[in-house]
Formats: C-alpha cells, sequence, structure tokens
C-alpha cells in the first residue's frame, strides 16, 4: 500500500508552454540501489515508473512510486533522497513553469479557489491510465533532443506530455451521470483487460468472468467511455506493443505473443492499420533512447 498521506494537487497554467531543460531513462544496475541525495532548486521534476518501485523523500514526505505510477517533485530547497533499496527503472523529465503568484501545489480543500482561475490541476502521484502511451511520447520528446531540434520544439513537446497526463486521468473518470452500479463495472472491465492483455481477450470471456451478457456489457462499457469494448480491447493491445517496440529490444513475434496475437502478420497488419506504420517502421522512427545508469 501507498504511504500517501493527504493528496495534494500540482498547478499549472493553462495559457502557457512549458520550458524544458532536459530528460532522460533510468534504470537501477541491481536491487541495492537507492536515490542519491540530489538537490532540486529551481526544477520541476517529472518522474514515470516502468519497473520495479521507487522509494523517495523529498520535502519532509515519502512517496512509494510503482510501476505505472508518476510522481511531480516541485522546486524546492529540500533534497530527494532515497528511503529504501529497490530495482526500478523510469523515465524522467526537468523542466520550469511560471506560475506567477499561484503555489506549486495545493491541498484538496483549496480546489475551488482555483476553479476559476487560469490553470488545470492534477494530482501530485497517481497512477497513468495509459502508461504506454505517454511514455512513447516522453521517448519521443528524447529523440527531439538528442536530434537537437529547436527549444521552441521541444517546449512544445514537454507541454503536450503534461496536458496527455491532463486528458488521459480526465478521460478515465465515469460521467457523473452513470450510475455507481455502471462506473464499477467499467472500472473492473478496464483492469480485467490491462491485467489479461498477453491472452486473446474476447468480450466473451469477460462476460463470463464477470456473469454478465456479452451484449449488456458491451453497452454499459459504451455509455461509460464513449468507446465500444471491442475498440478499447485493441487500442490496449496495440499501445503496449508499441511501447514494447521502442522500449525493448524483444523481437516482434514476441512482442506479438506478449498482446495476444498467434499470427505474427494479423498483428502488423493490425498494427499498421491502427498506428499508420508497421511495427518494424515504428520501432526504427522512435527506438532512440537516452538511459543512465547510477
Amino acid at each position: 500500500m501507498k504511504n500517501k498521506k493527504v493528496e495534494k494537487l500540482m498547478i499549472f497554467p493553462t495559457n502557457q508552454i512549458f520550458t524544458y531543460l532536459r530528460s532522460g531513462k533510468f534504470e537501477a544496475l541491481s536491487d541495492d540501489w537507492i536515490h542519491e541525495s540530489m538537490s532540486l532548486t529551481f526544477d520541476y521534476e517529472f518522474i514515470v515508473v516502468t519497473e520495479g518501485t521507487l522509494y523517495l523523500r523529498y520535502m519532509d514526505e515519502d512517496f512509494i512510486v510503482e510501476k505505472g505510477d508518476y510522481l511531480f517533485l516541485p522546486p524546492s530547497d529540500s533534497k530527494r533522497v532515497g528511503i529504501k533499496k529497490a530495482y526500478c527503472c523510469f523515465y524522467w523529465i526537468h523542466f520550469t513553469v511560471n506560475l506567477d503568484s499561484f503555489p506549486a501545489r495545493i491541498f484538496p480543500g483549496e480546489i475551488n479557489s482555483f476553479k476559476r482561475a487560469n490553470c488545470f490541476l492534477l494530482p501530485q502521484s497517481a497512477n497513468v491510465p495509459r502508461p504506454e502511451r505517454l511514455i512513447i511520447h516522453m521517448k519521443r520528446l528524447q529523440d527531439l533532443d538528442r536530434d537537437n531540434y529547436p527549444e521552441i520544439t521541444l517546449n512544445a513537446s514537454l507541454t503536450a506530455i503534461i496536458t496527455e497526463l491532463y486528458g488521459q486521468i480526465n478521460a478515465e473518470i465515469p460521467n457523473e451521470n452513470d450510475s455507481l452500479n455502471n462506473k464499477q463495472i467499467y472500472s473492473d472491465i478496464v483492469d480485467y483487460v490491462k491485467r489479461n492483455i498477453s491472452t486473446n481477450i474476447t468480450i466473451n470471456d469477460i462476460a463470463d468472468y464477470f456473469g454478465y451478457s456479452s451484449k449488456y456489457l458491451s453497452r454499459v462499457f459504451s455509455e461509460v467511455r464513449g468507446l465500444s469494448l471491442k475498440q478499447f480491447i485493441m487500442s490496449q493491445k496495440i499501445e503496449t506493443a508499441a511501447f514494447y517496440l521502442t522500449d525493448s529490444d524483444r523481437r516482434i513475434t514476441e512482442i506479438a505473443r506478449e498482446v495476444g496475437f498467434t499470427d505474427v502478420h494479423n498483428f502488423s497488419r493490425t498494427f499498421k492499420k491502427i498506428k499508420g506504420l508497421s511495427p518494424s517502421e515504428y520501432r526504427n522512427t522512435y527506438a532512440k533512447r537516452i538511459l543512465y545508469h547510477v
């Protein structure tokens, strides 16, 4: 269980392009790694963990960031320091934002004070609804940096990443007009699909598991999400495959099996139909990585 006391919210302006500083991917070399003491005086840091767990203390708070979670660290005189040894792998970005008179973060009880302000709010740390999609954007930013793209391109790409996260989180929030039962069914289906992404999931499999008819589940999911269940399953498979293509050296046949395709040719055709590129073309386009071992 995560050691989070009162959930804080980060404030970001809606009328500003954020300033990119640097980014990379970190991978611990063993289970004995612990985050060293490092300052973060003027920068924001955005972290997305892709493997293992990151144990970090910052501004007198302890954070446990697990696989698929993100964490924002605002500027302060405090040092970020590890609190427990563990293997982990994460992508990170350093950036700055001009908040004018806004604080960097607030407590949930202060939300109403900022509702009419020209800003948007994000939990300081939470689960990324679609981590594979976000990581691909972060890798793309690394590619742009490595290829010496101009500052305006890097800043726009960074801003797109933060707003992509904001969009993902808001898209995952069920419609307030939906019944509690439908919201729960929707959440259960999403969790089931993510847990079983490596199998050939069918709507009938999901219906049998939860004890509902496939027609009923499809209707509920479509009403809550605005997307058919069949489309959602396939989008999750392709996003996961895209992540594996850019973040690992696995063979395409192996990746196809990892996302539940028994026929690699069918996988390649489906992937190209959705992404516009074949798996090989996609890998060649997005495969650059800036890797740090500490």
